[in-house]
């Protein structure tokens, strides 16, 4: 499947430091392992695409792809599309639609407005569709170690198979259940060995997508479909898997689970199976209720855009929050990020025609203004993706320039301007 073109990223002077980003449990630790950093994000079911919620979760990772290049890693960035699922197909049947005609047109609209928001493109982009043939080897595997069950056709995972079951969430059996409850799951289907068995193939069912495989005709699960995609383009072991924090569980830890059980042999000594560090992006309000599909009451990037509304205002005012936080979109946050956006670029303005011309990090002067405005973004960024600490720095610049204080000769503006768009994806 095609990804979205790219943005041009400015080169920067020097390297950034590493980043540390908050795993499952609150501690801060290193992203990456090795010199190639290596990130799975679960992308998009294809329909209501794309509302703010999934703007800001991937926006977070977007700012780590970019802190991660920063500095000096090689990125191997892998992101899916759960392209065929109940969800889908049951909004294509309320709405009297081809299923594969609507899961096109949202993953269309998806691109645009990632391009729109200058989101880095993933390496690969794949959807679950055309990975049936890896989903199905992991399976396979799942099947030959004695880890499925059959039910009425349908394939599910032994749980109990898995001793580190519960290590991704650190949830108890009774929370799992309800969540999984709530979350899509079946833990009270009869016949079930366990309530949260998760389903790793669900049989042909009528009037429903279906494809051949070794367990019959029939579709995948949601877990084993990132399982099996993260690791076959990532590796059995990766430096982070990313998602919102409603993918804790079930999701990340189902996946991690089909991982360990299949691929556990394959691991290097010392190394886990699937993620070495998980990240979760915050829930996204509207007039303090959860932003969600079944609530009815999001808000999508296309419509803002079709308003005249600027993509990198639209931008700032999601970076004006923590990754990790619980936040509300206002009318008050947009209009604050396009006041802000005016800001930073009047101080642009001011600082002299040397920033037209293209002056920046090339010709940059030690202990400059620009300088400092770059130490304290990656210094911010490499705090768990500090962006709100990051976006006060830029500030702090701007409103010197303003003022007329130091910070606006052309050469340390051009920094600035560079450090903007290269770290925070802002183009002024």
């Amino acid at each position: 499947m095609d990804s979205w073109r790219g943005a041009r990223v400015p080169e920067l002077p020097g390297r950034g430091p590493e980043t540390k980003v908050a795993d499952v449990g609150g501690e801060l630790v290193v992203a990456a392992a090795g010199h190639t950093a290596t990130m799975y994000a679960c992308g998009i079911t294809p329909y209501d695409a794309t509302h703010i919620g999934h703007a800001a979760t991937f926006l977070a990772w977007d700012l780590l792809v970019r802190a991660w290049r920063d500095a000096g890693h090689e990125v191997r960035y892998v992101q899916n599309v759960t392209d065929v699922d109940d969800p889908l197909l049951e909004r294509a049947a309320r709405d009297g639609e081809d299923w594969r005609e609507l899961a096109d047109r949202e993953i269309a609209l998806f691109r645009r407005d990632m391009e729109a928001l200058r989101a880095l493109a993933p390496a690969h982009y794949i959807g679950a569709v055309e990975a049936l043939p890896v989903i199905e080897r992991l399976s396979r595997r799942l099947g030959d170690h004695g880890d499925l069950y059959e039910l009425d056709g349908d394939m599910y995972l032994t749980r109990s198979a898995d001793p580190s079951f519960g290590a991704v969430s650190g949830l108890d059996a009774a929370t799992m259940t309800e969540l999984f409850a709530e979350r899509g799951g079946d833990p009270g289907r009869p016949g079930k060995k366990d309530p949260l068995d998760p389903l790793v193939w669900l049989a042909a069912r009528p009037d429903e997508p279906s494809w051949p495989s070794g367990f019959g005709p029939g579709r995948p699960g949601w877990h084993v479909e990132c399982a099996a995609i993260a690791t076959e383009y990532l590796g059995v072991t990766f430096d982070v898997q990313a998602g919102g924090t409603d993918l804790v569980f079930p999701h990340h830890e189902m996946s991690a689970s089909h991982a360990r059980l299949a691929l556990g042999e394959l691991a290097e000594p010392g190394e886990p199976v699937f993620a070495r560090h998980y990240a979760h992006a915050g829930m996204v309000r509207l007039d303090g209720e959860k932003m969600s599909k079944s609530q009815g009451n999001l808000v999508f990037i296309s419509r803002l855009l079709e308003t005249g509304t600027d993509p990198m205002a639209i931008r700032l005012a999601i970076l004006a929050h923590h990754y990790h936080e619980d936040w509300d979109w206002t009318d008050a946050g947009l209009a604050a990020a396009r006041e802000r956006l005016d800001r930073w670029r009047a101080a642009l303005a001011a600082a002299g025609p040397d920033v037209a011309a293209g002056a920046g990090s090339d010709v940059l002067e030690a202990d400059s203004p620009g300088d400092g405005v770059l130490g304290g973004v990656r210094e911010r960024l490499a705090s768990d993706l500090d962006a709100p600490g990051a976006l006060a720095v830029v500030d702090a610049w701007a409103d010197a320039v303003l003022a007329g204080g130091p910070g606006g000769a052309g050469q340390a503006a051009g920094l600035v301007r560079d450090t903007v768009d290269a770290l925070l994806g802002v183009r002024l």
